[in-house]
């Protein structure tokens, strides 16, 4: 069993105060000339849960849209969009207002088998985790090793997101796949997806299962956070007795009421807090732009 004290990783949290904010994202892609568009997936929607209460949500996209809402195989709420119209404008706005809960990302129980790595599944947890483990060795971290006997599960997965955050320099990369393990590792540096897929990928290789989540991080007390004002990422792994436990190693810390989960999936594709493409005959300059506002509430 696990139980640690709020105070010893966040100071100052408090257990029952409720914190309101809100939340207002746009993006928009302005092309040079109209093209015309795919059916574009939008995953920006907060999931609800006993810490997070949404309070209001409005989503804004071209006037001419045919905007459809539904549960993707993740239960991710996806808005579903099509575009009849060429358009040399492509642009979405959500609004959004919501009330956390504190929570204590170390207060769980994990089974007595999990307590130490390496554990096993059960037969059942791993047929339902099918999906989200591989056999395959870890990529291979010059600045941490796996375990060679057993040690606490916990404490070694904390090692391994600090050492992550420690050794990798974060860059912000709003367009653009995910890098692979290896191309992270060679570069050096990552954004917050090509953080939150490689520890997956480690994860995934000492035999435990393993998602990826994107969302929303919200904090105002602290000045040392990487990936402020832009949509985040990070890893959830499976602990028997806890569940999926999230991981931030863009960050270096455990999850906690302040990252606010809008998709969780195996790849980074399924995660994307925006899908779709352009047509057109020949390749059209694009400009991105995306802002992000997180604002407490009274």
């Amino acid at each position: 069993m696990l139980g640690v004290g709020c105070s010893a990783f966040f100071p100052g949290c408090s257990a029952f105060s409720i914190v309101k904010i809100g939340i207002h994202y746009q993006t928009q892609y302005a092309y040079t000339e109209p093209v015309s568009f795919s059916t574009h997936l939008f995953r920006l929607f907060p999931k609800s849960d006993r810490y997070v209460s949404l309070r209001r949500l409005a989503f804004q996209t071209n006037a001419d849209a045919q905007v459809n809402y539904r549960r993707d195989l993740f239960d991710n709420e996806i808005a579903s969009c099509f575009y009849p119209e060429k358009s040399a404008l492509l642009q979405a706005a959500l609004q959004i207002e919501l009330e956390l809960t504190p929570r204590n990302a170390f207060d769980f129980l994990l089974d007595s088998p999990a307590l130490n790595l390496p554990f096993t599944y059960t037969a059942r947890e791993a047929h339902a985790l099918s999906p989200y483990l591989q056999n395959r060795p870890a990529p291979l971290l010059p600045f941490w090793q796996p375990p060679i006997e057993p040690q606490p599960t916990v404490e070694t997965l904390v090692s391994l997101n600090s050492a992550l955050h420690e050794h990798l320099a974060y860059e912000r990369r709003d367009e653009g796949a995910a890098y692979t393990p290896e191309e992270t590792l060679q570069l050096g540096r990552g954004a917050c997806r090509d953080f939150a897929v490689l520890l997956a990928e480690v994860a995934r290789g000492l035999g435990l299962a393993a998602r990826l989540a994107s969302g929303y991080l919200c904090e105002f007390e602290s000045d040392d956070k990487r990936a402020e004002g832009a949509l985040h990422a990070w890893t959830e792994i499976y602990l028997p007795g806890a569940g999926w436990v999230g991981f931030d190693p863009t960050n270096g810390y455990l999850c906690n009421h302040h990252h606010i989960t809008a998709a969780v999936g195996f790849t980074p594709e399924d995660i994307s807090p925006i899908l779709g493409r352009y047509y057109h005959s020949t390749h059209v300059p694009a400009n991105m732009m995306a802002t992000l506002q997180i604002t407490p509430h009274d």
